[in-house]
C-alpha cells in the first residue's frame, strides 16, 4: 500500500522561480519549479534517491529528446498503434541516454483519429523507463508522456493550461516542450509531460496518498453519445484494445502498467488493476453517473465505483477504497467537507480548469481528464490533457468559450451531477475563495498584458521549431493564425472573467441567457483557426445543452473515414 510504504519519506523541496526577459517580473507566468526528494522505501533496502528530473523539465527551453530504435519494429508499433503494445527503444533526454526504454503509442479518440488518418503516423507516445529493466527511471522518474499537439494549431494550449495551474498553486505535472527526432532523423515537436505515478508522487506529495484515473471511455458504446468521434469502442489508456487473446507482433509487448501483479503481496484485497484497468460491464454509461467517474455517492459498495477503482494508479486496498466512498459520500451530502476533501485545492484547480474552458473534461457530459487523489481520507483532483483546452470541445461559438459561466461552468450536465464543484460552491466561504483564487489569475496572468506577453513569448521560443516540424498537423501560417486567434480569445476569456466577479456580467448560465446583452463581444475570434481537431476536423456543441450537437459540417465525414480506415486494416 503506497499510504503506507512511504510514510518515512524525508522531502527537501527547493523552488526556484525564473522569468524569460520577454516575460518580465509583472507577468507572474512561466516559472520554473525544481524539486528534490529524497525518498527512504522500506519495501526494499534502504536507499537515497534524488528525484531530479525536475530539473530537466525547464519550461523555459526546448527539451532535446532522441529516441533510437530498430526501425521494423518502430514501424510495426507505429501500424498497430491502437494496441498500444511497448517496444523497446534508447532514448535520449537532454544529452542523458537511457537504454531499454519502454514506448507506446497513447491516447484514446485522439490515437484513433491519428490510426485512422493514412497521411500521418505522429502519435502521442508514453515513455516507461522500468518496462524491461526493473526498478529503471530517468533520474527519478519512471514515466512520461510525450503528446502530440492534436486538436492545437498554436502548439500552446496545454503548456498554457498547466502553466496557469501552476500559477494558481495547483500541482500540475512538470512539462516541457520537446523536439523529437527518431534515428537521428527529424520527427517533430511535442509538450513532454511528467506522468502521474510514483516519481510525481514522490516529487509532488512526498510519496504519501493514493491516486486514480477515474475513466468512463471503455463503457461508452460505440457510435453512441458516449463516443464523440463515432470510432467504435476506444480502450481505456493502458488497456489492450481489440487485442483479445492474440499475440503482440515480434518484438512487442502489452502494456505491463495496467496493473497485473502491482498488487500488496501481503493483502488478498489489494488492487492488482491499476493503470488503465478495464472495468467494463460494471457499469457505466455518459456522465459517469453509474461507476463513479462523476464522483456520484450511490452507495457504500467499492464495485459500484469501477470506473474509479479499477483506473488507479497506486497499490490500493479495498480499506483505500473505502475512503474515498466514505469521502463521496460526505461530499454529496455537503457534510464535514473540510475532513473529507481539500477543499483549497479543490478551489484552485477550479479557478485554472475553468479559465481555461476545458470541456473534454470532468465538467462536461465526458466527466473525465482527471486524476483523483486521496490523502488521509481527503480527495483532490489533479489535471491531465488539456490539448482541447481554450473551446476545443463542445464549444458551440465563441462567444460561448469567452462568456462561459463561472459559477456553472458546464456542458450537457447539470450541477448536481459534478458535486465536487457544486456542493463547494454551495458554501458561501468556499464560493468566495473561489471567486478570490480567478481574481488572482486575472491580475496575475492576464491583466495589463500579461496573457499576450506570455504567448508571444512561447512563440519566440518554439517558432523555429514548428516551422520545422516534420510532421505537423498544421502549416506554419496556420500556427501563426491560431496563436493570433489565442491570444485574442484568451484576453477576452479574462475581461468575461473580471465582468462576472464584478457583477457586471452574469456568472450563471441562466443568468447570461436573460442578459445576452451584457455579454463580451467574441465575434473577432474565430475558433476553427485555433484547430479543433485532426486536419481541422472537430465537434462543436453548445454548451449547457446535451452536448455533440454536430455543426461541423466535416465531423460526419472525419467519423466515416475513421471507421472505414479501421474495417479495412
Amino acid at each position: 500500500m503506497i499510504n503506507n510504504q512511504w510514510r518515512n519519506v524525508i522531502a527537501t523541496t527547493v523552488i526556484a522561480s525564473m522569468l524569460l526577459a520577454a516575460c518580465s517580473n509583472e507577468s507572474g507566468a512561466l516559472q520554473t519549479t525544481t524539486t528534490t526528494t529524497t525518498t527512504e522505501n522500506p519495501s526494499t533496502e534502504v536507499q537515497t534517491e534524488t528525484v531530479n528530473y525536475a530539473q530537466n523539465f525547464n519550461k523555459t527551453e526546448v527539451m532535446s529528446f532522441s529516441i533510437d530504435v530498430d526501425e521494423d519494429v518502430w514501424q510495426e508499433m507505429l501500424d498497430t498503434a491502437t494496441e498500444e503494445n511497448y517496444i523497446k527503444a534508447n532514448v535520449t533526454i537532454n544529452g542523458t541516454t537511457i537504454k531499454d526504454v519502454g514506448i507506446r503509442a497513447k491516447g484514446n479518440s485522439s490515437l484513433r483519429q491519428v490510426a485512422g488518418d493514412d497521411t500521418t503516423d505522429r502519435y502521442s507516445f508514453k515513455i516507461k523507463f522500468d518496462e524491461y529493466v526493473k526498478g529503471q527511471t530517468w533520474n527519478g522518474l519512471d514515466k512520461m508522456v510525450v503528446n502530440n499537439m492534436i486538436s492545437d494549431a498554436s502548439y500552446m494550449k496545454e503548456y498554457l493550461s498547466y502553466d496557469i495551474m501552476s500559477f494558481i498553486g495547483v500541482d500540475a505535472p512538470l512539462f516541457s516542450f520537446a523536439n523529437i527526432n527518431v534515428n537521428g532523423k527529424a520527427w517533430g515537436l511535442y509538450l513532454a509531460v511528467e506522468d502521474i505515478d510514483s516519481g510525481y508522487l514522490a516529487r509532488a506529495k512526498n510519496g504519501e496518498g493514493e491516486i486514480y484515473k477515474p475513466n468512463n471511455d471503455g463503457n461508452m458504446g460505440a457510435g453512441g453519445m458516449g463516443n464523440p468521434m463515432g470510432m467504435g469502442n476506444p480502450p481505456a489508456e493502458g488497456d489492450v484494445g481489440g487485442m483479445g487473446d492474440r499475440q503482440p507482433p515480434e518484438g512487442m509487448e502489452p502494456p505491463s502498467d495496467t496493473g497485473a501483479g502491482t498488487g500488496d503481496a501481503n493483502s488478498q484485497t489489494a488492487n492488482t488493476r491499476g493503470e488503465g484497468g478495464r472495468g467494463f460491464g460494471r457499469g457505466g454509461g455518459m456522465n459517469g453517473g453509474t461507476n463513479g467517474v462523476s464522483l456520484v455517492y450511490t452507495d457504500d459498495k467499492v464495485s459500484s465505483y469501477a470506473g474509479i477503482f479499477d483506473n488507479a494508479k497506486t497499490k490500493t486496498t479495498e480499506e483505500d477504497e473505502q475512503r474515498v466512498v466514505e469521502a463521496l459520500k460526505n461530499l454529496n451530502a455537503g457534510t464535514d467537507l473540510e475532513k473529507y476533501v481539500d477543499v483549497d485545492a479543490v478551489l484552485k484547480y477550479f479557478a485554472a480548469h475553468n479559465v481555461v474552458v476545458n470541456m473534454d473534461s470532468y465538467t462536461s457530459n465526458m466527466g473525465h481528464n482527471y486524476y483523483l487523489y486521496e490523502n488521509n481520507g481527503k480527495i483532490s483532483m489533479l489535471p491531465w490533457d488539456y490539448n482541447m483546452a481554450f473551446g476545443g470541445f463542445q464549444a458551440g461559438s465563441a462567444s460561448d468559450v469567452v462568456n462561459l459561466a463561472i459559477d456553472t461552468p458546464l456542458s450537457g450536465v447539470t450541477m448536481e451531477e459534478r458535486p465536487i464543484l457544486s456542493k463547494l460552491l454551495e458554501v458561501p466561504e468556499y464560493k468566495a475563495k473561489y471567486h478570490e483564487y480567478l481574481q488572482e489569475i486575472v491580475d496575475g496572468y492576464f491583466a495589463n498584458g500579461k496573457f499576450q506577453q506570455t504567448v508571444q513569448t512561447l512563440n519566440n521560443l518554439i517558432t523555429d521549431y514548428v516551422k520545422n516540424d516534420a510532421t505537423a498537423f498544421v502549416t506554419y501560417d496556420k500556427y501563426k493564425e491560431a496563436v493570433t486567434e489565442l491570444t485574442k480569445l484568451g484576453t477576452l476569456r479574462a475581461e468575461s472573467i473580471q465582468g462576472q466577479l464584478d457583477g457586471t456580467i452574469p456568472s450563471t448560465t441562466e443568468g447570461q441567457k436573460a442578459s445576452a446583452d451584457k455579454l463580451i463581444d467574441a465575434s473577432s475570434v474565430d475558433l476553427t483557426k485555433l484547430g479543433d481537431g485532426l486536419k481541422g476536423n472537430g465537434m462543436r456543441g453548445g454548451f449547457g445543452g446535451s452536448g455533440f450537437n454536430r455543426n461541423s459540417g466535416n465531423q460526419n465525414q472525419q467519423s466515416e473515414k475513421t471507421e472505414q480506415s479501421e474495417t479495412t486494416k
